[in-house]
């Protein structure tokens, strides 16, 4: 990784990338006595922004590279995301997966043609240093986060958030998952709208990058897995706390409460049916309430039994 992109490589990566992702709408949601503004991500054709990543990192590698097939490590999303690049390239795709992945993840995995490669928590987060995983060294690694073209490709939701969004708008919320969504948006916001604030979100129990902040170097935490199963680990890179230093304002911590009311107000409300990791910046307005506020709903896979659950009211 060479750092976070300027807007030159993140408008490079919309060209690229035009024919595959969508430009998703910003729209408001009115919620109590102010205006929410929600960037639905969620309905890309993975129904989620990682395939903005994954097809920027893939379509600026030379076509050698991705011959022999693609590689990446997610509790989903990013895996349907480069699962949909190597089925647009025509080559094999393998994910390693921790074994906490919902099911219904691991079915839209299968269902694009992907292999699904299930291991312990520590063994999946090491794929992400090692880059690769044993018998399939020849693979084209796309990093879930820790990369600049992933992270261009992400930025180009500044640009249209940046077209989109009202002057006054001045905070913009994205969950935290490994950084390279908040980062890459932060990146572009600072060249667009430097008055925009980019804070990250994060849950209770699974929130290494506040801790990391207040502490001022790399922690690990005691992480405790919830629904909420699209954000959240043990600890942050070092390379991602140093772009969080730079380009965020903070991290809001919510509680895995609040995520499931946001889950259910996005449904009630908005007709919107978010993931956990998608509703986090909802969940988190309320930290906010002196600022006009965007929220990145960054995913919509969830488990159908989660959400009947969340929708009458309960936790999973």
């Amino acid at each position: 990784m060479d750092g976070a992109p300027d807007l030159a490589r993140i408008d490079a990566a919309r060209d690229r990338t035009a024919a595959i992702v969508r430009r998703t709408p910003t729209v408001p949601l009115e919620h109590g006595d102010r205006t929410l503004w929600l960037k639905l991500e969620l309905l890309q054709p993975i129904a989620s922004f990682k395939l903005r990543g994954a097809s920027a990192a893939v379509t600026a590698a030379p076509p050698e590279a991705t011959r022999a097939g693609l590689l990446t490590a997610s509790a989903g999303n990013m895996a349907q995301g480069a699962a949909w690049m190597a089925r647009h390239l025509g080559v094999p795709c393998s994910v390693v997966v921790p074994e906490t992945a919902p099911r219904a993840k691991l079915e839209r995995i299968a269902a694009l043609g992907a292999e699904s490669i299930p291991v312990g928590f520590d063994r999946w987060w090491q794929t992400f240093t090692d880059r690769s995983y044993p018998g399939m060294e020849e693979r084209f690694f796309v990093h879930p986060f820790l990369d600049t073209d992933v992270m261009a490709g992400n930025g180009v939701i500044a640009r249209e958030l940046a077209e989109d969004l009202p002057a006054e708008v001045d905070a913009v919320l994205v969950p935290w998952g490994g950084g390279g969504l908040a980062c890459g948006i932060a990146a572009g916001l600072r060249a667009l709208r430097p008055g925009t604030r980019v804070y990250a979100v994060e849950v209770e129990g699974a929130a290494p990058l506040a801790a990391s902040l207040a502490a001022g170097e790399v922690v690990s935490i005691d992480y405790r897995p919830s629904f909420v199963d699209g954000i959240g680990s043990k600890t942050v890179f070092p390379e991602m706390l140093e772009l969080a230093r730079q380009l965020l304002a903070s991290s809001l911590v919510v509680p895995v409460e609040a995520v499931a009311g946001a889950v259910r107000l996005l449904a009630e409300r908005a007709r919107v049916v978010a993931e956990g990791a998608g509703a986090a910046a909802v969940a988190a307005a309320p930290l906010l309430d002196d600022a006009q506020v965007a929220c990145v709903v960054s995913g919509g896979n969830v488990d159908s039994a989660k959400l009947a659950k969340i929708l009458t009211g309960g936790v999973p």
